[in-house]
């Protein structure tokens, strides 16, 4: 089932890049973010009284809360600099490198995660680099 929602994952990222590019034209990219954000924090909310979750926001744990933050803090810069470039540059272009995060994802999950980087993982890296660089040269 992972693999369904990974797969929709990369459709609705595909139609967020498109969407955006269409959207942010003459509109102030940080904006733009803020829109997106208060859209994202309605749904996400949405969800969790639909599946009635709520009560566990009193279980959630000091640390988890910490590297939650942490974690809204990077997607927040991230937005802001996706959307910036979106406005500064070509979506075909923009795109690619952004999935350079990918491979970045990869390299950390090794540092920091301790989880295996294989010679599989090492190939698929250098092509998804490789691929970047032809996309956007």
């Amino acid at each position: 089932m992972w693999f369904v929602f990974a797969l929709l994952s990369a459709i609705f990222a595909a139609l967020t890049s498109i969407l955006a590019k269409i959207g942010i034209e003459g509109v102030n990219s940080n904006l733009a973010t803020a829109i997106r954000t208060v859209v994202v924090v309605g749904m996400a909310w949405i969800m969790v009284f639909i599946t009635h979750t709520q009560s566990g926001i009193f279980s959630i744990s000091k640390r988890s809360w910490i590297f939650l933050i942490l974690s809204g803090l990077a997607t927040g810069a991230s937005w802001l600099c996706y959307y910036k470039a979106l406005q500064l540059g070509d979506a075909s272009k923009v795109v690619p490198i952004d999935k350079l995060s990918v491979v970045i994802t990869l390299v950390l999950a090794f540092v920091f995660l301790h989880e295996d980087f294989t010679i599989k993982s090492l190939a698929g890296c250098a092509l998804i680099g490789a691929g970047t660089l032809l996309l956007v040269l």
